[in-house]
């Protein structure tokens, strides 16, 4: 009981009932900051270096349920709501309470007139009403631990929704209680089947309709053990789902729909969660264009996130990100329950020559590896094979044996190669008996095998008995209906366990103290403003970041004298705050061999200075670095992940060749190094056309002192280019030749 309140709770709930019309569906962006009580550890930039597991058993599995809303009167959307819920709590085991102020009974249950009033405390109230802020605050009297709102008409719908969804959620924040949606569905409720054994899928989704695929892999043997539909995310999100799904030891892989994320950092800590489990993640995660990106806004009222960096962020912690449903189902079934590979070596076995090229073809321009065969394996095949066959790998049987024992031989003898992790069989058509007995063959080859065994079964029909029942009936050979969804689960099969092993998660090593550089560099900030090119320069030095011999004059006079202390030739540059391209202004003078030329640049750049209206603090007389491969190192502020920084090919063209890669920090060394060997032009740091190797290691360590700079300043840095960053010759360092830094 609510005490003095309870009456008038009772009339407001009545309200809300009757005025609930057809069961709702919506989003929103908690922004709070977390109470004392709630303090994590936080890095240098004020992030959290760690996020708690929500206990959502009690949700997945209650003891005790409301329905809030209830109705038996047929034709009422609430009515059948409530049926599939009475059916759902008698298979978990849940006693369910129907909650509505007018009712005696609904389908035959008591039926109390408020939460207040129910005879025990319930886990899980399911609210069926069109605004569910009042029966939020009604729910954190009674100690309820979870609720799910359906109603919609939130975040997804504009900017008056947003303010609605943010005063739930700020609600849902003083009740103590977690709620999943709005804007959510009863994907939760499912029946899920229990005569399913091995690793399951669990599914978060932000459309239910999306997770319908990986669902009804149910009917093909796969098991699934959960479902959250997780809407509009006013409380619980994506993030909370794969923390609680990857220490599940049923859960064998992730399965996720996702339209927006909540907050960049949530999901990478638990994306590094599920890698430090071995619990593979597989997402489809919309917004890869402009309209996508519209479109998913329009339905969920999130950012969707520079999609370059969500799909950098989502590499680097290990979640693998498809395109399709049908390539995640097919991903996620595959890696939910294969073992782990005892080598990457991939063989492709046919009953054609033309049908193993094709799909060998295909495999390895995916980056699968196909080992030649030794000749010793080979000489053991053509026992069973004919010598005028290839058995190279792909290996081509010209038809698999149906009448005796040679068929198993050979693929025993192909999973016994050592250099041999995964065989794959592509089954273009069914040719009966022979492609009866090879899939007979290769379930009972698959089940005397510690490694993975694939069949692309290519019928369009689908109703083989060698399908439906050989191939399907067995849990240790992963069944395909194309060459490519193989590809893709295979790819990521091995590159999940490639990541895994011996992975380190870098919350832990990430900076929590400010570095002696930050107090410099500190100094250097200007609020709202762009910094000249020597003030930046200043704020790369603070950081130990090498930039060539220069100095700041103000008089063609100086100039001169600065230019035979530089040494030259020299590089004559106009340094001002509202300066950013310095080239096409004529801003920017190269190669000066004489005072001559010194006091003949300096006046030229101070006039068009002053015709193009430019402020300068001074000229830059500055040492000339020719030698090198110029880069682009920089940071910028993602409105997701926070300052994220990228690595790329730099020079004048940097923006016409767009070769870059981008991390969220914290990362080590071989993320650094990875973003290098993602570079299309990354043969350029390794010398062509006689050129000597660039000095890696510097470009490296650059990186690193760049991405402790975007931690430590935070996001009052709003932007770093450092281009060009002339990387010389191994062992001789990187120098940053330019820079522009703008200051939030």
């Amino acid at each position: 009981m609510l005490g003095s309140t309870h009456g008038t709770l009772t009339t407001d709930f009545r309200a809300r009932v009757e005025a609930c019309g057809e069961t709702p569906r919506t989003a929103v962006h908690s922004t709070a900051a977390p109470s004392a009580e709630d303090a994590v550890p936080l890095d240098v930039s004020g992030r959290p270096l760690h996020s708690d597991v929500p206990d959502l058993d009690r949700f997945f599995r209650p003891e005790s349920v409301a329905v809030v809303g209830a109705s038996d009167t047929e034709g009422r959307p609430n009515t059948g709501i409530t049926r599939q819920l009475i059916a759902w709590a008698e298979r978990v085991g849940a006693r369910i309470h129907p909650v509505h102020p007018t009712r005696a009974s609904v389908f035959g249950l008591p039926c109390a007139p408020s939460v207040a009033d129910l005879p025990e405390q319930v886990d899980l109230a399911v609210l069926l009403v069109a605004d569910p802020l009042p029966v939020v605050e009604e729910l954190a009297e009674t100690k309820v631990k979870f609720a799910v709102a359906f109603a919609s008409g939130f975040a997804e719908t504009g900017d008056e929704g947003a303010a609605a969804q943010a005063r739930l959620s700020a609600a849902v924040r003083r009740s103590g209680l977690r709620l999943l949606g709005p804007n959510t569905n009863l994907n939760a409720f499912e029946a899920f089947r229990e005569d399913l054994d091995g690793p399951s899928i669990a599914l978060i989704t932000q459309s239910g309709h999306q997770g319908r695929p990986v669902y009804t892999l149910q009917e093909l043997g796969i098991r699934l053990s959960h479902w959250a539909p997780t809407g509009n995310e006013a409380d619980l999100e994506t993030a909370d789902f794969i923390s609680y799904f990857a220490e599940q030891p049923e859960v064998g892989a992730i399965a996720c729909y996702v339209e927006g994320l909540k907050d960049g950092r949530s999901f990478l800590l638990a994306a590094d969660r599920a890698a430090r489990a071995g619990v593979p993640v597989v997402a489809v995660k919309v917004g890869r264009t402009e309209t996508g990106a519209r479109m998913a806004a329009s339905h969920t009222g999130k950012l969707t996130g520079a999609d370059t960096v969500v799909d950098a962020a989502m590499r680097q912690f290990g979640v693998i990100r498809v395109d399709g449903l049908d390539e995640l189902q097919d991903t996620a079934a595959l890696l939910a329950r294969a073992r782990r590979p005892q080598a990457e070596g991939v063989v492709v076995y046919s009953i054609s020559g033309g049908t193993g090229a094709h799909f060998s073809d295909l495999a390895t321009e995916a980056g699968l590896t196909l080992p030649t065969l030794s000749p010793a394996k080979q000489q053991e095949l053509h026992q069973w094979i004919p010598g005028y066959l290839n058995v190279a790998n792909p290996v081509d049987n010209g038809g698999h044996p149906v009448g005796d024992w040679r068929g198993r031989k050979i693929i025993d003898a192909l999973l016994a190669d050592p250099s041999v992790g995964v065989l794959i069989c592509p089954i273009t058509g069914p040719f009966p008996p022979m492609s009866d007995r090879l899939a007979q063959d290769l379930v009972d080859a698959a089940e005397a095998s510690d490694k993975l065994v694939c069949v692309i079964w290519g019928s369009p029909v689908g109703t083989e008995e060698a399908y439906r029942t050989t191939l399907l009936g067995s849990s240790r050979v992963a069944t395909f209906r194309t060459f490519g969804n193989c590809i893709t689960a295979v790819r990521a099969y091995l590159g999940h366990h490639r990541f895994t092993t011996g992975y380190r998660s870098p919350f832990e090593d990430a900076p929590r103290t400010p570095s002696p550089s930050y107090r410099k560099a500190q100094a250097l900030m200007r609020p709202g403003q762009q910094l000249s090119e020597h003030a930046a320069k200043q704020l790369l030095r603070a950081y130990g970041i090498r930039v060539p011999r220069e100095q700041l004059v103000t008089s063609a006079a100086a100039a001169v004298r600065a230019a035979g202390l530089v040494g030259y030739p020299v590089v004559m540059k106009a340094s001002g705050p509202q300066l950013g391209h310095k080239t096409e202004l004529g801003l920017v003078k190269i190669g000066l061999t004489s005072a001559s030329q010194i006091r003949d640049a300096y006046r030229e750049l101070t006039d068009i200075a002053r015709y193009e209206n430019v402020p300068l603090d001074g000229i830059l007389v500055c040492q000339m670095v020719e030698r090198g491969v110029e880069m682009v190192v920089g940071v910028t502020q993602d409105d997701l992940f926070g300052p994220t920084v990228t690595v790329g090919l730099g020079g004048v063209l940097v923006e016409v060749l767009h070769d870059a890669a981008v991390r969220v920090p914290p990362f080590g060394e071989d993320q650094a190094r990875a973003m290098l060997a993602e570079l299309r032009g990354h043969a350029l740091l390794e010398g062509v056309r006689g050129a000597p190797p660039a000095d890696v290691d510097a470009l490296v360590e650059v990186v690193l002192r760049v991405q402790r700079m975007a931690l430590e300043l935070g996001d009052s840095l709003r932007e770093l280019d450092v281009n060009p960053l002339m990387v010389l010759p191994r062992g001789q360092g990187a120098v940053a030749l330019d820079a522009l830094a703008v200051c939030r």
